[in-house]
C-alpha cells in the first residue's frame, strides 16, 4: 500500500515531515485534516491524535522526526541525514526549550502566569546562539541537513508572531537563513493549499 500521511498545512511538525518526504521523493497519500474536526480514520490511526501521522505497511509513526527519518531512510538524495551529533542536540533544543518559549509567547493569553516578553527574549537568545554556526549559510556547512529542515519550521512560526519586530531584532545570519527558507521553492512546494480530506475521495499523492 502507499503510505498515508495525515497532515495539517500550517503545523510546523507536519511541515517538517512533508519537507523530508519531498526531499526523499517517497510518494505518500496526503490527507489534509482540520484539527478542530478530526476525522474518525485519523483518530483511529493516531495514538496521540496529532499531526503528522504516517500509516504504512510497517505500522504507524506518530512523531514528526520519525516520519522524517522514515522517508530519508528510504531515499536521501541530498544527504540530509549526514549530520554530527551536535545536529541532534540542536533539534532537541528547538523541540524542547525553544518550542516551549515559542508557545508561551504566541499563546500568551492561555498562560497568564508567564511573561511573553521574557519567553520571547529566551527564544531570541537561542536563535542568537546560532549566529556563528551559520557562517556558511546553513547549520553544518554550505547545504541544508536534517537539522535545518527540522528546526526552520519552528523558527518560521516564531518569527511570524510579529515579523516586523523579529526582523529588527534578529541577528544577520539567522535572518538570512530564515529568509532563504521562506523564499525557497522547497517550502513553497510543501505549502500548497489542498482540500480537506474526506473518506471515499480519490487519493492525493504527495510529492
Amino acid at each position: 500500500m502507499t503510505a498515508i500521511l495525515y497532515s495539517f498545512r500550517r503545523c510546523p511538525y507536519a511541515i517538517r515531515a512533508r519537507l523530508a518526504i519531498a526531499s526523499a521523493g517517497v510518494p505518500v497519500e496526503l490527507r489534509e485534516i482540520l484539527l478542530r474536526d478530526k476525522p474518525a480514520a485519523f483518530l483511529d490511526a493516531s495514538p496521540s491524535a496529532t499531526v503528522p501521522c504516517l500509516v504504512s505497511n510497517s505500522g504507524v509513526l506518530d512523531e514528526s522526526l520519525d516520519v522524517m527519518t522514515w522517508a530519508l531512510g528510504q531515499s536521501d538524495p541530498e544527504g540530509l541525514l549526514d549530520i554530527p551529533d551536535a545536529g541532534h542536540t540542536l533539534i532537541d533544543l528547538f523541540d524542547g526549550p525553544f518550542k516551549r518559549a515559542l508557545d508561551l509567547t504566541k499563546y500568551a493569553v492561555r498562560h497568564p502566569d508567564s511573561d511573553p516578553e521574557t519567553t520571547r527574549a529566551e527564544a531570541m537568545e537561542m536563535l542568537g546562539d546560532l549566529e556563528d554556526q551559520l557562517a556558511e549559510g546553513w547549520l553544518f556547512g554550505t547545504r541544508p541537513t536534517l537539522a535545518d529542515l527540522a528546526i526552520l519550521p519552528f523558527v518560521r512560526q516564531f518569527a511570524m508572531i510579529d515579523k516586523p519586530r523579529f526582523d529588527t531584532e534578529v541577528t544577520p545570519k539567522v535572518s538570512a537563513w530564515l529568509e532563504t527558507f521562506l523564499t525557497s521553492d522547497r517550502l513553497a512546494s510543501v505549502m500548497n493549499k489542498n482540500p480537506v480530506w474526506a473518506d471515499g475521495e480519490a487519493p492525493l499523492i504527495f510529492p
